[in-house]
């Protein structure tokens, strides 16, 4: 059998003396040769796929190598493990750690693509700023980028496997939680470009403080700029600006940059009136919130530099539907609603609510779920949230999750321990004719209320 060739020549290669021996010091360049024979990888058992390679991943609530068997039984052709298994040893390659070998096999295979790697990270707008530039780009390139949000330690290295050998372009999301982490994830997808979106309060639980956000998320650029490589950077993003100074940095947003905009309608989608070197253009967005004209110069100038012409840019920003209740805006039968809770942080949310209030909705609501890791400053960040919202008159104000209700301290509002309960209620009293503002943390489960508003 094929396999059984490949393990045969990397047995001779390394002249050991028995096949698990072979498997067990199995070297990173031995396993991407196996890796180009299969190269599909799996991480769970409920989606194998025939001919895979199975690495059994294992975190506080869950251990893969459990499922080792089980994986092979469903067509996996080999399985990566750090504990005892009982699988054939044959098919078993038993590495340290799991976790390592798939971010070391990843780190390999980036060093063989010839396409251009463009890294993303920032406190708020990582995935939409994404999609924005993947689809730009993809009008003149073949472009591959992340996946929904697998952006974390295990995401990005399953993100760089998955690039195929023809791709020209892969933009990279990299999120973070902790310090060092954008890093580690530099380390693996080796971006010769790179943008940070923005610089906020979020994760402060894990950073500790806004700086330490700044810090881990700097290591992008500092990690392109060794390689000689481009940023892009909005000119107004104070904690940035010292990178503007760099010589292959690219700037956007301000008056002298070749790229700037401004909105001129945002009800509720933003209709913004754009400036690409010295053309000026009329782009109508399928995006709630003024903060998102950051994001579409960003996706704009990064078209405009890989020299994209300005029309198929204009047409690839028009053309882009926001998905997974990010900026989404909804239309039912009783309310229009603006679906904007994968994710909250304070900048976000406050964000979101200033935009909205900017609208001409004639009836208002907003829906607001807790903003998750913030630690220490979780207190303080609900109790600004709450103020900046008594600064407008919504219709309708609604609270969901245990640290608004601790911090709520007005009787307009209306606050519930949980969705569940949020629910139970409207169910009972019914809203109709409103536009309707859905801001949570992904926890919250905001997503939850949609069918019964």
């Amino acid at each position: 059998m094929q396999e059984n060739n490949i393990l045969f020549q990397i047995f001779q290669r390394h002249r050991l003396c028995g096949a698990f021996f072979v498997f067990l010091g199995m070297l990173t360049k031995d396993l991407y040769q196996l890796f180009l024979k299969y190269p599909l990888i799996d991480t769970d058992t409920r989606n194998i796929r025939k001919g895979s390679i199975f690495f059994a991943l294992k975190g506080e609530r869950f251990n893969a190598n459990k499922f080792a068997a089980d994986a092979l039984e469903k067509g996996a052709a080999f399985v990566v493990t750090d504990e005892d298994t009982d699988t054939p040893e044959e098919k078993t390659i038993r590495r340290k750690s799991v976790l390592l070998a798939l971010q070391q096999l990843a780190a390999e295979h980036r060093k063989h693509l010839h396409a251009k790697v463009i890294g993303i990270t920032g406190t708020n707008g990582k995935t939409t700023t994404k999609e924005l530039i993947t689809e730009v780009l993809s009008k003149k390139y073949n472009t591959f980028s992340t996946k929904g949000n697998l952006n974390n330690h295990i995401g990005v290295p399953l993100t760089i496997l998955s690039i195929p050998s023809l791709a020209e372009m892969a933009v990279i999301e990299m999120g973070a939680n902790h310090p060092g982490e954008i890093a580690e994830l530099c380390r693996i997808a080796d971006p010769a470009a790179g943008i940070i979106t923005n610089i906020g309060k979020a994760h402060l639980e894990g950073f500790g403080s806004e700086q330490g956000v700044f810090n881990t998320k700097k290591a992008l650029f500092d990690h392109v700029i060794k390689k000689n490589g481009t940023i892009f950077l909005h000119e107004k993003e104070s904690q940035l600006h010292l990178y503007s100074k760099y010589e292959n940095a690219i700037t956007y947003g301000g008056e002298n940059d070749s790229v700037n905009g401004k909105i001129i309608s945002s009800d509720p989608t933003i209709t913004a009136e754009i400036r690409i070197n010295d053309e000026l253009v009329t782009v109508k967005t399928n995006l709630f919130g003024e903060y998102n004209l950051f994001n579409v110069m960003a996706a704009a100038t990064i078209g405009n530099h890989y020299q994209i012409d300005t029309a198929l840019i204009v047409k690839a920003i028009e053309s882009y539907i926001p998905t997974n209740n990010r900026s989404q805006v909804a239309i039912t039968s009783a309310n229009t609603l603006i679906m904007d809770a994968y994710n909250a942080n304070p900048s976000s949310m406050s964000n979101a609510i200033r935009s909205f209030a900017g609208s001409t909705a004639e009836k208002k609501a907003v829906i607001l779920g807790d903003m998750l890791e913030l630690g220490s400053e979780s207190e303080k960040e609900h109790h600004n949230i709450l103020q900046l919202l008594e600064q407008f008159n919504f219709d309708k104000t609604i609270l969901v999750g245990n640290e608004f209700r601790k911090a709520n301290q007005s009787e307009k509002n209306i606050a519930f321990a949980d969705v569940a309960a949020c629910r139970e209620s409207i169910a009972k009293e019914p809203m109709e004719g409103f536009t309707i503002l859905i801001k949570g943390s992904r926890g919250i489960q905001l997503e939850k209320l949609k069918d019964i508003l």
